[in-house]
């Protein structure tokens, strides 16, 4: 485990561990290994709120027929946990998350979407996100997460919340699966050729062209 892991005061534990008694159980694992996941999300109290960050990825996770045909990504993940989720930090990179959190009230605070069926949970989550240092913004029913998936306008392209709420408008959903293989295709051939110079940004800046 890196050592930032626990920087923030947290606590390394086994995957049993996690789920004993929480309130809240958020999973960040590669798209492909959810359904690993069952056994431990039948062990939550039947109360614990579950958030799922993890985004669908063919070239990593292989094929998954469901989701390929159009059924949206934290519906699938909510059948194979069998129950119901919510879906934040997902829209969101690494390296954005790691640094451009700011405080309540910031002019360019950086807002993260959220998604889930019911209002006390998506409540709840939001309030979560407020606390890791951006905005919250009610992006409805977990039907409506398509809006926030890979190659759609909101995704890793780091809006503040009035242009998010547009972002999730203007997503099509017709183009976000060619635009996310686009631009996957494209980031290989960068990080293939040892000459160009990446900014910071270098990925916000991608997503952004190929997104929005």
């Amino acid at each position: 485990m890196p050592a930032n892991a626990l920087s923030s005061g947290a606590t390394a534990v086994t995957a049993s561990e996690v789920v004993d008694g929480v309130e809240v159980l958020i999973t960040s694992v590669p798209f492909a290994r959810i359904p690993d996941l069952r056994p431990l999300i039948e062990q939550l109290p039947d109360d614990a709120v579950v958030i799922d960050t993890s985004n669908y990825y063919p070239h990593r996770d292989g094929n998954i027929a469901a989701v390929d045909e159009g059924q949206v990504q934290s519906l699938w993940v909510s059948e194979q946990f069998g129950r119901k989720v919510n879906k934040a930090w997902n829209a969101i990179n690494t390296g954005s998350f790691d640094s451009k959190a700011t405080p309540a009230g910031h002019p360019d605070r950086l807002a993260i979407p959220v998604a889930g069926d019911s209002d006390a949970e998506r409540a709840l989550t939001m309030s979560l996100v407020e606390e890791t240092g951006f905005d919250a913004l009610d992006a409805g029913q977990l039907e409506q997460s398509w809006r926030q998936q890979p190659g759609t306008p909101v995704y890793c392209t780091d809006f503040t919340k009035e242009k998010v709420a547009e972002a999730l408008a203007a997503a099509d959903k017709s183009r976000s699966t060619l635009r996310r293989d686009l631009m996957i295709q494209v980031n290989r051939e960068i990080l293939n050729d040892p000459t160009p110079v990446r900014g910071e940004d270098y990925m916000v800046q991608l997503h952004r062209v190929f997104n929005t």
